[in-house]
């Protein structure tokens, strides 16, 4: 049977991206022919196989004939409809349940689809990270679309769900917003136009095991509990399913252990975020807390540098990189430099280190790791690549 996207031909540009990769499987899925382009060959592309995309430092022309998807990173470098606003159009061929908000939107709607999923609903779904109960970030079934909604380009207002979620609201995006109350204003204007809403910040955290860590993570359960009853879920039907849910890629995943010391990655590029890791850490029994942190844009680091100094105070030792610069231009006098000396004003005495290059900053950890610890790679770059690097290290 043709799918609601069939006789489409539709080119994405920014295809490698975790949002963009996961549209585009499931415009595949529902009929379209898909093509597309990405600067870089990521893990994302692995279930595109077979579709035409070309690697390179700059878009080329579309194919003649195929409508045109821009990544909000490649903004202005390809002319066409916004991610956004194709979601909008996936939302609204499905019974939907969309999960915004500032922190743990990833992570709730992976536990909504995960639960689906093993309940044989067959939902289909648009993750931002790879879930590997999921086998992915994206899939295509008959049953709800369970997708994230991004307030960072405001486009979260485009979509019309059937049950909307936000998870918390906080002030992340400084380009976008002026205020907390401007963001706000957004996610409750959203809300009140949904037939079904739920409030994550009212709700009480679950009080069941689950198998990720932190009181975050608990917060994020009860949510997505809330959302799978509106969706005819009943919690004892869904409780036992989400107490098996293992996480999320580069959410508090596990890299490996050397000599006594474990590695862990986490997305955490937000101070509400990198708090949150390292009390789950803590929660986890480690001996001691070491975080190698890698600002995520010139903007956020530059409003919130004493945020970030507040959040990595509660650990045992700290390097900083160099910010990672996304979507933005660099901007004078800003650098990861700015974090290390709120941090020291902060706990005088504390091992810091200012380590432009990730490398320097594994290095560095992992002299002063010992048995027990627990070395975390932290933020929305590339400093997931340290992972290995602290591992080749310790050994």
């Amino acid at each position: 049977m043709a799918g609601p996207l069939a006789g489409r031909r539709i080119w994405f540009a920014g295809i490698g991206g975790a949002g963009m990769s996961a549209l585009a499987v499931v415009a595949r899925a529902w009929g379209a022919e898909v093509a597309g382009w990405d600067r870089n060959d990521t893990p994302y592309l692995a279930p595109l196989a077979g579709v035409a995309i070309t690697i390179a430092p700059e878009p080329p022309a579309p194919p003649p004939g195929y409508e045109v998807i821009v990544s909000t990173a490649y903004a202005g470098r390809a002319d066409g409809s916004s991610r956004g606003a194709f979601l909008a159009e996936l939302v609204s061929l499905r019974p939907s349940i969309v999960v915004a908000g500032a922190h743990g939107k990833t992570t709730t709607s992976s536990m909504i689809a995960f639960t689906l999923a093993e309940l044989g609903r067959d939902p289909s779904y648009l993750i931002g990270g790879l879930v590997p109960q999921l086998g992915g970030n994206a899939g295509a079934g008959e049953g709800w679309l369970v997708a994230e909604g991004d307030e960072s380009d405001r486009t979260l207002e485009l979509l019309a769900p059937q049950i909307a979620v936000v998870t918390n609201v906080d002030l992340d995006h400084h380009t976008t917003f002026a205020s907390l109350a401007e963001v706000e204003e957004l996610f409750e204007a959203w809300l009140g136009r949904a037939p079904h809403a739920v409030r994550g910040s009212l709700l009480q955290p679950v009080d069941f095991p689950l198998a990720v860590p932190g009181d975050h993570n608990r917060r994020n359960a009860a949510t997505a509990l809330a959302a799978l009853e509106l969706a005819g879920v009943t919690p004892a039907e869904a409780a036992p399913v989400l107490a098996r849910f293992r996480g999320v890629g580069r959410r508090f995943e596990r890299k490996g252990e050397v000599r006594g010391v474990t590695v862990v990655d986490d997305y955490g590029h937000h101070p509400t975020e990198v708090a949150a890791t390292i009390a789950a850490a803590r929660s986890a029994g480690f001996t001691r807390v070491l975080v190698l942190f890698q600002p995520h844009l010139y903007s956020r680091t530059l409003h919130l540098q004493h945020a970030f100094a507040v959040a990595l105070a509660d650990a045992d030792a700290v390097a900083v990189a160099d910010i990672y610069p996304a979507r933005e231009q660099p901007v004078p006098g800003v650098t990861g430099k700015l974090v290390v000396e709120a941090l020291a004003a902060r706990r005088p005495g504390m091992p810091i280190g200012w380590m432009p290059a990730l490398a320097d900053g594994a290095r560095y950890l992992a002299a002063l790791a010992r048995p027990g610890d627990v070395v975390l790679t932290v933020g929305a770059g590339d400093v997931e690549s340290a992972g290995a690097l602290l591992l080749t290290e310790l050994a």
